[in-house]
């Protein structure tokens, strides 16, 4: 019949509207549609250009220090964004120029024993809209509840915010910061719904060598993802408890859950619409 349209849909289509991931698509003959076609084009291209979008580092820093914080510039010890792809563990630790800013900062603090709480290292990781867009929203919304947090007090180092870096890279620096916990707020790895998620790792007395068990991660924290209130109170009550534990990672459990974030079903359920 003239004017009809030759796209098939899914029956289960009305669950689209509760996720970005690719369900329901219908089809045309055994194909996908072209519509869906030409929008997994433009999510992919979308995801690359996040991997290579340039690092605005100065500009972070302009926002850390309009909220109070003093900071540091660092570059991890790969060179450029191709050897950061290439070589990961470059992108894991301090340059020298890096490490001898830390140490003079060190030294001008007087002596190697940790005086500050906390450390927030900011880091492009593997997209720097993600850092762009929710980092500078993130910190202010933690240390308001730092600051406002009445059943301990909190001192904060300066932020550090290092190019070209990887998570480890916040052992080195939370170290050199003499902070007995670090947070690293870096950007996640594009997918092809969400190529501005920031990801945020915690870890308890950083140093050089730890292994990704001794971190605690929040991940997706993105407008359409885990919101920045809801991940600023997740991140807050796993400092506190990582900080009267003295630990983190796999010894460190999130019992938080207050639905934060979730969206709600017709009918008032606010839980998985998998699950009776």
């Amino acid at each position: 019949m003239a004017g009809r349209s030759p796209v098939i849909p899914a029956r289960w289509e009305a669950l689209r509207g509760y996720t970005d991931a690719r369900i329901a698509l219908g089809r045309a003959g055994h194909s996908q549609p072209t519509a869906a076609h030409l929008a997994f084009q433009l999510a992919h291209a979308q995801a690359r250009d996040a991997v290579h979008l340039a690092f605005d580092a100065d500009g972070v820093a302009a926002s850390l220090r309009g909220l109070g914080l003093d900071t540091l510039m660092l570059h991890s010890a790969a060179p450029d964004r191709a050897s950061y792809l290439q070589r990961p563990d470059l992108g894991r630790r301090l340059d020298a120029a890096s490490r001898q800013r830390l140490a003079d900062w060190r030294a001008r603090q007087g002596g190697d024993t940790p005086r500050f709480d906390l450390a927030i290292v900011v880091a492009d990781g593997l997209s720097a809209l993600a850092v762009h867009q929710n980092a500078g929203p993130l910190v202010e919304a933690l240390l308001a509840r730092l600051r406002a947090d009445t059943t301990q007090a909190w001192s904060v180092a300066p932020a550090a915010v290092v190019e070209q870096g990887r998570v480890a890279v916040g052992d080195e620096t939370g170290e050199g910061l003499l902070a007995r916990a670090v947070v690293v707020m870096i950007g996640e790895r594009p997918g092809l719904s969400s190529p501005d998620s920031l990801g945020l790792y915690l870890t308890w007395a950083p140093t050089v060598g730890l292994n990704d068990a001794r971190r605690n991660c929040i991940s997706n924290v993105r407008p359409a993802g885990l919101r920045i209130e809801a991940a600023a109170a997740k991140l807050h009550q796993l400092l506190a408890q990582s900080r009267q534990l003295g630990l983190s990672g796999v010894g460190l459990k999130d019992e938080r859950d207050d639905g934060a974030g979730r969206e709600r079903l017709p009918g008032g359920d606010a839980g998985s619409f998998l699950l009776p």
